[in-house]
């Protein structure tokens, strides 16, 4: 065990073991469950694409991994190929002995090829024939049909051939590959299906069934599914290229055939052809996964969304406002009178669309200034940029083409921005920009006035119903100039002026909270109380670690609330027995950000955009707000307060990396996102 600091991919694998402990919860609704073992193999795919592609490129040059604790990264893989191992085996072993059964004892029913009866075959024929068959392209391997390109995490299948083609010559394997233009779910008509019954084929099934079809002939001996994941981190030097969309875009297109990371292949699957597939992708038996089941596994996404069974799901709630937003006034004459603190999910992001919407709208707005990092497809607030655009107000627009995974929709979305006449930018060359800022300028009896929106979560009107993040709105002046001055560093990188209610990385937020640690450190030295809380979605940057270290010894307080990455050993006598870190995992992704300092009285609280991470904290364009006022700031503790007093939901971290979930008496048990929940319900 490093002496100081845990792996962070370790940690981050630790992580996905709690999503999928929700996939096991007899607690959470059974579509739920099935929604976090997706979600737990979703995580997985991007685990391998990014985090365990980029170890096996430090393994080729002999690089230790990434992180402070500087492990080997062979031993950092070593480690991981075990736990993986042990997860991918939770994962089927839950499916096909728990949730499959379970389902279909509550008439959600995944029919086995086997169990078909006659009606439902031939209905399974017909569809293939006309559905299937037309975009099926088998292969069999000479040199004039080689191994096809694979695309990175397609479904494919690998046919044993025996006898000879129309040609007279004796084939032994084929190839069949599942296009992406074809459902991985089909749910059978009712009327053959039990009644009250929903019944689900999988297109694997169906096409393994009828593969011989498609070799006639030839006598098909097997078929087996596979799918292959590709390195898919992006290697764009955006200081050296002249034009970084168009780089972009060529790397997008590579990466969909990056080098082979993993295979998953039937666990039935034959040896000989194993090592085929092996072979053929360059990659050893450790990169190999046998899998009882589907080898896509998050595709049962699509049942958890189809499936009309509101009674396996969470219940619906309908989403709150403050109090100030319950009226139909202008936006602009309540936030001239009051600032606003949204609490998503259980408030509304309506009120952020509407902002955006009404400054779109009026004639006496003048300008809109926004990054956007993530939107969605479909966007409204993109859509009323553009209607901004359109109709002559300066609108510019801070977009983040690398945000991964959400790279090609980013140019999509940059691409319409400018057509409509937005004035689009890229940010920092080397920084991604990350924060969350909206600025509104607006002309009031002869003057200009602005008006801001600045978040811990994204502008994407879909997730803001499943993350949990704070945003706020405001009219008051010096947080107005100070988000007005980081826009014109943002768009003419010159230095930015002083700021009074504001930090930012990569200029100021570091040094801010470091010299925060070290003010509670110096005062528990001088004898006096001191606290930190923190809440963040990942920890691992050394130097904030050392100085959470230093706070410790000295006595202070130190409560840290990290639903993901933790590099911190929390409890180790003589070095951070004072640190205490949970996580919280339930129905929503906890993503806001808030930091509090005691300060001898005097508390400070922060939200943010920013993790504790070094890339927060040096290669990223992040925002950190103060909130001051009274009521806001007892909210926020409250709130805080709540998430430390979680026994439902909360996992505890020891020293030596392990969690243990904590589990509440007859009496005592507190879920902090059910209890925003009740007080939501309450209030309605």
């Amino acid at each position: 065990m490093n002496d100081l600091y845990i792996n962070r991919e370790l940690s981050l694998l630790e992580f996905n073991n709690r999503v999928l402990a929700q996939a096991q919860d007899e607690t959470v609704p059974l579509l739920e469950r099935l929604r976090f073992l997706c979600i737990s193999c979703t995580n997985l795919d991007e685990f391998f694409e990014i985090r365990v592609a980029g170890l096996k490129q430090r393994m080729e040059i002999g690089a230790p991994a990434p992180g402070p604790e500087k492990m080997p990264a062979r031993q950092v893989f070593d480690e991981l190929r075990v736990q993986v191992g042990k997860l991918v085996k939770k994962q089927y072993q839950l499916l096909n002995d728990d949730l499959f059964p379970q389902l279909a004892s509550a008439g959600v029913r995944f029919v086995h090829s086997d169990d078909w009866n006659e009606e439902q075959r031939t209905w399974l024929q017909t569809f293939y024939d006309d559905q299937v068959v037309p975009v099926l392209t088998p292969i069999t391997f000479d040199p004039a049909r080689p191994f096809p390109r694979i695309l990175n995490k397609s479904l494919n299948f690998v046919v044993r051939l025996r006898g000879k083609d129309a040609f007279g010559r004796r084939r032994h394997r084929g190839m069949v590959q599942a296009p992406r233009s074809l459902p991985r779910i089909i749910r059978l008509p009712d009327n053959l299906s039990v009644p009250g019954e929903q019944n689900f084929v999988f297109l694997s099934s169906i096409i393994r069934v009828h593969v011989e079809s498609l070799y006639a002939g030839l006598e098909v001996d097997g078929c087996y599914q596979f799918r292959v994941t590709r390195n898919s981190n992006l290697y764009v030097d955006d200081e050296e290229v002249s034009d970084l969309v168009r780089a972009l875009e060529g790397q997008l297109e590579a990466s969909r055939y990056g080098a082979a990371v993993r295979i998953e292949i039937g666990h039935e699957c034959p040896d000989d052809l194993r090592e085929f597939l092996l072979d053929h992708f360059k990659l050893k038996t450790e990169d190999l996964y046998l899998v009882n089941g589907p080898v896509n596994l998050n595709r049962l996404l699509t049942v958890c969304e189809i499936a009309d069974r509101p009674d396996l799901k969470y219940k619906i709630f309908t989403q709150g406002l403050p109090e100030e937003l319950r009226t139909d006034a202008n936006i602009f004459s309540i936030l001239a009178k009051k600032n606003v603190l949204l609490h998503h999910p259980y408030q509304s992001f309506t009120p952020v669309i509407d902002f955006i919407g009404a400054a779109a709208a009026d004639p006496d707005v003048l300008a809109i200034k926004q990054t956007l990092y993530r939107t969605g497809a479909d966007s409204p607030i993109v859509d009323h940029l553009v209607t901004a655009a359109r109709s002559g107000k300066e609108v510019t627009v801070i977009v983040e083409l690398m945000a991964r995974f959400d790279e090609a929709a980013n140019i999509n979305l940059a691409n319409r921005l400018q057509e409509a006449g937005a004035h689009v930018v890229y940010g920092l060359v080397g920084f991604k920009t990350h924060s969350k800022m909206t600025l509104v300028v607006r002309r009031e009896e002869g003057k200009l006035l602005r008006y801001v929106h600045l978040g811990t979560g994204n502008y994407h009107h879909t997730t803001t119903s499943a993350y949990t993040d704070y945003g706020y709105l405001s009219s008051g002046k010096p947080l107005g100039k100070d988000v007005h001055s980081l826009f014109l560093q943002l768009t003419s990188l010159t230095k930015a002026s002083e700021m009074s209610r504001m930090l930012a990385s990569p200029f100021s937020l570091f040094d801010a909270l470091i010299e925060k640690i070290c003010r509670e450190t110096t005062h528990a030295k001088a004898g006096k109380s001191a606290r930190i809380i923190a809440k963040v979605n990942s920890l691992n940057e050394p130097q904030l670690i050392n100085a959470l270290y230093e706070a410790s010894q000295a006595g202070v307080q130190v409560d840290l609330i990290v639903r993901g990455i933790c590099s911190l050993r929390p409890g180790i006598k003589g070095l951070s027995e004072n640190i205490h870190v949970r996580s919280i995992v339930g129905r929503f992704l906890e993503h806001s950000r808030v930091y509090y300092f005691l300060n001898d009285g005097s508390e400070e609280f922060y939200c943010s955009s920013a993790d504790w991470m070094d890339r927060n904290m040096f290669r990223r364009n992040e925002s950190c707000f103060e909130i001051r006022q009274k009521a806001m700031r007892n909210q926020l503790r409250h709130d805080l307060d709540l998430f430390l007093a979680d026994n439902c939901q909360a996992w505890v971290l020891s020293g030596d990396g392990s969690y243990e979930r904590l589990k509440p008496g007859k009496n005592d048990r507190i879920s902090a996102q059910e209890t925003f929940l009740n007080d939501l319900a309450a209030q309605s």
